[in-house]
């Protein structure tokens, strides 16, 4: 394939790893620590071990060079915000009382001070916290966690290479400080933050350092003129810099386009390309501006966001091409494997055949190595490992599983008039005043209420058979009660059943349709100590009988107040799920949008007058590349109004969304057609409620008034003056009093005190409108 010499240098790399331990060790132990029954100490010696056997099993895998500093106990944002400062001035007290707890406080909160502002990093569905910036914000240097994890690994024996948010990345991704003007730009603090990170790269080089990485994935999406200029004077600076290590900077999730050649150009020793993706751009804007000669080139083959086996012989074709264009070309996942789960040998009830197919972190790192070692020893070295991978791949391409004939029949014969609610909204919107009788700012919650000790005990039990189905099922009608009492008491006006029977709003529908497969250890951070497990969906999907009538039908048995069916989204089964790579997801979102409005025509016709079809990840999935969009859009939007658009005028259907930037998808949301929606903007300060109405958005909304990511409880009077602002954006007759999302995570106690909150502040803006 390649002369060996040529190759002689590859080496195998990642650019990060799953933090939490196999059997999520780190989660109990932040969480222990929360509630006072682990010392702070003892979650540093957790976190300690958990990175030891990390870069063990990374070097025993044959990864020649370790990540550093990618550990976290929050959020590497939040580390990078520390690293540089950067402490929004309510959090500064608490920082210097206890670093500690001042870096929870700022991603969580207290119940005085609000926390950072959090949302989704790209179009992953990890979230990261915002840092707050303004015209005077004091950069200094506290290097204390790089430097300090750089030695544990030195300290092994290990080559390991220090990991950073690179400068231009933080600056794009912060924002105005909330009491800074709405159009202050962090990037001019560019000059101001520059000399921070220097110390910081002087700091790591006197520690060991041989490498330091610097990622600037903020450099894939459209960047104007003056961002890209901003870039090279960035590296500029720093690459004239003397006393540093060797600088990486690393980008993925897309292509480089007009940063390549800025980054080219600049005297930085390496660059790491996404070559899974975005293989063929950034190939192609590699070979334009002629390699990189005399330098590193990482080159990220293997898929680090979804958990299908890579193609070792497309990937070594691709590395073979690349070796013409650097002086070293090393091997590695496309981007962090924080987003795949750990180890895929864990799972026990997945058909081995199946698991053959899958890679999780410690698969991909294997991988990694068989390429590295097939680039620098030749493909010969590898011939078994390449045969089996053919074997698998081929397996998985015949399986009966992939294929369903009657699935792509109905697919097929879909037409645009499916995708078209019969009725115009200012119609539907007089049909449903008139069926639903509701009040002036109506309330309502997301969905999900706390899952208490005993259903999860009750839950444990089932899976180890220690109860029957029946106890189980008592126990989940227990819980709707206690759910539907309690909003009826505290003055709720549209009710849900609170989803007791649900373990997660994406797995439990896909544990009930077909071709999806679910794990019992594929676990991924989403923020902090929240981990998901999503399924792999592997096979065409449908719906063999009712998912959620039964229980819906049985919550509005207990009232007489409009109960939600509550339903996920397609784009959301598809995002927050490891979703297949053979066939467009266009086609995919089509075959769940038709399962799930069998549902919705299900519901609808056992009385449910209220349809709630959450999507959170519309925003979140939205390509990096503006002019990847439209394409984008038109299917998901599209998708979305074939689940709903069977039901009657009089039905009122909800979407909801959270935690992203909402503003440029505005007419994206329009197109959904949905009657009302709530999102996220309570850590925003109804941001989303002023992009609504700048853009002329006609329908009902609900931005949220209680942040239920953090644990603190709002006062009536805080919740009141959310909504008065909600009112300076959205009229009074279009706005619904809701919290930012579903309230899964939060415990009984504050749930209660906040919603009552949320409807006393509802019930004070009434009687001031109506004295008005």
């Amino acid at each position: 394939m390649t002369t060996k010499s040529a190759a002689a240098a590859a080496r195998a790399t990642v650019y990060g790893y799953p933090r939490q331990g196999p059997a999520r060790e780190l989660k109990k132990a932040i969480e222990g620590y929360w509630t006072g029954r682990v010392a702070a100490d003892a979650l540093r010696t957790t976190a300690a071990g958990l990175r030891r056997v990390n870069w063990h099993e990374l070097a025993d895998a044959g990864i020649g060079e370790v990540p550093t500093g990618d550990f976290s106990f929050y959020d590497h944002v939040l580390d990078a915000t520390v690293m540089v400062g950067a402490i929004p001035e309510r959090h500064r007290s608490a920082v210097e009382a206890d670093a500690l707890d001042g870096y929870f406080a700022m991603a969580r909160g207290t119940q005085d001070v609000a926390p950072l502002e959090m949302t989704k990093w790209f179009d992953t569905n990890y979230h990261y916290l915002v840092p707050e910036l303004g015209p005077g914000s004091v950069f200094t240097a506290d290097s204390t966690k790089q430097v300090g994890e750089l030695r544990e690994a030195l300290a092994l024996g290990l080559s390991a290479r220090p990991v950073l948010v690179g400068p231009v990345t933080y600056l794009l991704l912060a924002k105005p400080a909330p009491d800074v003007a709405a159009d202050f730009d962090p990037l001019t603090l560019l000059d101001r933050l520059l000399p921070v990170y220097a110390e910081v790269l002087a700091d790591l080089r006197e520690a060991g350092a041989k490498w330091v990485q610097l990622d600037e994935p903020a450099l894939v999406q459209d960047r104007t003129p003056a961002e890209l200029n901003a870039a090279g004077r960035a590296y500029r600076d720093l690459g004239a810099l003397t006393d540093r290590p060797k600088m990486l900077v690393a980008s993925y999730f897309d292509r480089l386009g007009d940063a390549l050649p800025v980054l080219a150009g600049a005297p930085v020793e390496g660059l790491a390309l996404d070559f899974t993706e975005a293989a063929a751009a950034n190939l192609e804007a590699l070979a334009a501006v002629g390699g990189l000669p005399g330098r590193r080139l990482v080159a990220g083959v293997v898929n680090g966001r979804n958990i299908w086996a890579d193609d070792l012989e497309k990937s070594l074709a691709t590395l073979g091409t690349l070796l013409g264009l650097a002086d070293r070309v090393d091997v590695a996942a496309s981007c962090s494997l924080l987003h795949v789960p750990v180890d895929a040998a864990l799972e026990r009830d997945i058909e081995p055949q199946i698991l053959r197919w899958l890679a999780f972190a410690r698969q991909k790192t294997a991988e990694i190595a068989t390429l590295a070692r097939g680039l620098t020893q030749g493909t010969h070295t590898i011939s078994a490992q390449l045969a089996a991978n053919r074997a698998d791949l081929a397996s998985r391409t015949t399986s009966a599983l992939t294929r369903d004939p009657v699935v792509r029949a109905r697919t097929a014969a879909v037409t645009a008039a499916d995708a078209r609610r019969a009725q115009p909204y200012a119609e539907r919107a007089a049909a449903q005043r008139g069926s639903l009788g509701l009040p002036l700012l109506p309330t309502t919650t997301i969905g999900s209420f706390p899952q208490t000790a005993e259903l999860r005990t009750a839950r444990a039990g089932l899976r180890a058979g220690r109860i029957d189905a029946a106890a189980y099922e008592e126990r989940v009608k227990a819980e709707i009660q206690e759910v539907i009492a309690f909003q009826e008491k505290a003055g709720i006006d549209v009710l849900v059943h609170g989803e007791p029977e649900r373990n997660d709003m994406v797995q439990y529908f896909a544990e009930q349709l077909t071709g999806w497969l679910a794990t019992q250890h594929g676990w991924v951070q989403s923020y902090g100590t929240r981990y998901v497990r999503p399924p792999i969906l592997a096979g065409d999907i449908s719906r063999p009988e009712p998912m959620t009538v039964r229980w819906t039908t049985y919550a509005q048995s207990l009232t007489g107040r409009p109960v939600k069916g509550m339903l996920t989204g397609p784009v959301t089964m598809l995002a927050w799920s490891f979703v297949r790579d053979d066939q467009p997801l266009a086609d995919t979102a089509r075959q769940v949008a038709l399962a799930l409005r069998d549902e919705v025509d299900d519901l609808e016709a056992a009385g449910t007058s209220v349809i709630q079809v959450d999507e959170p990840a519309l925003r979140e999935t939205l390509p990096l590349r503006a002019v990847d969009r439209p394409a984008y859009l038109a299917w998901a939007t599209e998708a979305f109004r074939l689940t709903t658009s069977g039901v009657r005028p009089d039905t009122q259907v909800h979407t909801h969304m959270c935690y992203a930037e909402f503003g440029d998808i505005v007419q994206a949301i329009d197109d959904l057609d949905a009657d009302v929606i709530s999102l996220e903007a309570a850590r925003s300060h109804m941001q989303v409620a002023r992009e609504l109405a700048a853009q002329g958005y006609p329908r009902e909304a609900g931005p949220g008034v209680y942040d239920i990511h953090s644990p603190r409880v709002p006062g009536a009077g805080e919740a009141a003056a959310l909504l008065r602002k909600g009112l300076e954006a959205i009229p009074a007759e279009r706005l619904w009093v809701n919290p930012d999302c579903g309230l899964k995570t939060r415990g009984w106690p504050e749930t209660r005190a906040s919603l009552e909150n949320l409807v006393a502040a509802a019930r004070t803006v009434r009687g001031e409108l109506s004295a008005s």
